[in-house]
C-alpha cells in the first residue's frame, strides 16, 4: 500500500506534539476474557491514559456474543467500548458483521479522532477495520502488537501439526497436511490477503524477538517490527517463602489455562514418573482455568493424572484466579513452571513470576526460552519430555539453585515505560515516514 504525499506536513505537525489520542482496539475485553493478550492490551491503555504525551486514550474490545445488537458498539464505562462483532470466515480472517465495519467502526473513529490506533488482535474482529482507519484518515498511525501465530498458522495460531509435532515454519505443503481440503491456491489466498491488510500497519510490536523472527519468515520486512514486552506492575518483589530448616524449595506453581498445549500433563506425568520417596520431595500448585470448557478426552486424562496425586498431597489443585490474585498466589511458591509444547510468544506468567521474584522453569522453545535463562533467573526443560521435567524438579528442589536463580531476576518492563516505548517507536515511523516523502 502507498503513503499519499499530501501526509507529509500533517505527520510533521504531529511529530511535534504532546497530545496524541490513541485509540486500542482488542480481541476481548478482560472483564470477560482473561487472557494474556487482553490484558496486555488493557493494561497499555491505562498506561497511555497516564501518559505525558497522550491527551485522550479509549479501549474497543470484541464483545460476548449476545451483550447487544449484532454488530453494535455499546459504552461499557467511561471510555471503553464493547463491540458485537466476530468472524465469519476464520481462513480469512473476515467479520462477521462486515457492514459494522464500514458503519459503525467507522462512525466511532470519525467521532474520537485518535492519531494513532494501537490494534492489538484481529481475531474476533476480523482484519477490515485495518483498512477502514486508512480510509477515514491516512494520517492515522496503525500499530498492531502481534501476539502469536494466527496470521501465519490457520490452526488457531499454534503452529503444531494435527499430530502432535511442533511446526516450524509455514509452507503450503505443510500446511495442507493439516488442512487438506484447502487447496494450494486456498492457502496463497489466505496469506495474500491477510499481508494485504497488513499493508496498511505502519508499525508492528512483538513482545519477543522468537515471534519477530517468524514473521520476517513470512514475509513482513523486519524494519517495521519492534521487539517491546508486555508491561507489568512497578512494584518491589515479594519476599521468599518462609521454609523450615533442611526443607527444600520445593514447591512449584503451574498458573494459567488448562488446556491441550499448556503442558500440565506433560508435568503430571513427571510426577508419576518419579520414585516414590522422590515424589514426596515436591509439591505443585495448580492455580488453573478452563479445564471445563476443553474436550471432555482431554479433561478425563486430566483428572486421571491429578486424582492419585491430589489424594497424596504431591499436587494441590487450588484452582482459577483473578488478576489481582497472583501476586498474592505466587507467594507460596519457590518456582513457577512453564511446561507448555507449543512455540509461547511470550507468556505473561513468566513477567508475573519476575515482578514476585520467582524464579521459573520453562520448556525450552520459543518465547519461553528466550524471556528464562537457563541457570540465570530459571531453568530450561526438554518441551515434552515428563522424564526431564521430573528430573528438572528434583535439581531446582536444592535451595541453592534456587537461590542463584533467585539473585539474577531482573525487574521487567512497567506499564508507564512500556507505554513511552510505544509511543517513542511509533513517532520515530512517523518522523521517517514524513521525511521520505517528498515535498
Amino acid at each position: 500500500m502507498g503513503h499519499s504525499s499530501d501526509r507529509a506536513p500533517e505527520w510533521a505537525a504531529r511529530s511535534g506534539a504532546s497530545s496524541e489520542r490513541i485509540l486500542v482496539v482488542a480481541h476481548r475485553h478482560p472483564d470477560f476474557s482473561l487472557g494474556g493478550g487482553e490484558i496486555a492490551a488493557y493494561n497499555l491503555f491505562r498506561a497511555y491514559r497516564q501518559h505525558r504525551d497522550v491527551a485522550e486514550a479509549w479501549f474497543l474490545a470484541s464483545a460476548d456474543r449476545g451483550r447487544g445488537a449484532a454488530g453494535g458498539i455499546m459504552l461499557r464505562r467511561e471510555g471503553e467500548y464493547l463491540w458485537e462483532q466476530g468472524i465469519h470466515d476464520w481462513a480469512m480472517l473476515k467479520a462477521a458483521h462486515r457492514r459494522s465495519v464500514a458503519q459503525g467502526f467507522a462512525e466511532l473513529v470519525r467521532a474520537l479522532r485518535p492519531t494513532i490506533v494501537h490494534a492489538h488482535h484481529y481475531a474476533h474482529l476480523g482484519l477490515e477495520f485495518l483498512r477502514v482507519v486508512k480510509a477515514i484518515d491516512p494520517n492515522i498511525r496503525i500499530c498492531l502488537t502481534l501476539h502469536e501465530y494466527m496470521a501465519i498458522c490457520h490452526r488457531q495460531g499454534q503452529m503444531i501439526k494435527t499430530d502432535g509435532r511442533l511446526c516450524a515454519r509455514e509452507s503450503f505443503d505443510d500446511c495442507r497436511g493439516c488442512f487438506p481440503q484447502m487447496s494450494v491456491q486456498d492457502l496463497w489466498r489466505r496469506k495474500h490477503f491477510i499481508q494485504r491488510h497488513f499493508d496498511y500497519v505502519d508499525q508492528f510490536v512483538s513482545p519477543s524477538r522468537f515471534l519477530r523472527g517468524r514473521y520476517i519468515d513470512w514475509g513482513l520486512d523486519g524494519e517495521r517490527i519492534a521487539v517491546i514486552e508486555n508491561g507489568q506492575d512497578d512494584v518491589p518483589r515479594s519476599p521468599p517463602r518462609k521454609v523450615d530448616p533442611g526443607e527444600g524449595r520445593n514447591r512449584f506453581g503451574f498458573f494459567g489455562q488448562i488446556n491441550p498445549f499448556k503442558g500440565l500433563d506433560v508435568l503430571l506425568k513427571a510426577l508419576h514418573e518419579l520414585p516414590k520417596e522422590d515424589r514426596k520431595r515436591v509439591v505443585l500448585e495448580v492455580h488453573g482455568a478452563n479445564l471445563e470448557a476443553q474436550a471432555g478426552e482431554f479433561q478425563q486424562s486430566i483428572k486421571a493424572l491429578a486424582d492419585p496425586l491430589i489424594a497424596k498431597g504431591v499436587v494441590q489443585w487450588v484452582g482459577p484466579y483473578q488478576p489481582h490474585e497472583v501476586r498474592k498466589r505466587m507467594e507460596n511458591v519457590d518456582w513457577v513452571v512453564v511446561p507448555s509444547i507449543w512455540w509461547e510468544n511470550s507468556p505473561m506468567v513468566i513477567q508475573e513470576a519476575l515482578v514476585c521474584g520467582r524464579p521459573l522453569l520453562v520448556s525450552d522453545i520459543g518465547g519461553m526460552a528466550e524471556k528464562v535463562k537457563h541457570g540465570g533467573n530459571g531453568l530450561h526443560v526438554s518441551c515434552g519430555s515428563p522424564l526431564a521435567w521430573g528430573k528438572a524438579l528434583l535439581e531446582a528442589a536444592d535451595p541453592q539453585r534456587w537461590q542463584d536463580c533467585a539473585d539474577s531476576i531482573q525487574p521487567p518492563l512497567s506499564h508507564s515505560q512500556c507505554a513511552d516505548r510505544h509511543l517513542r517507536i511509533i513517532k520515530a515511523d512517523a518522523v521517517a515516514r514524513a521525511g521520505a516523502l517528498p515535498e
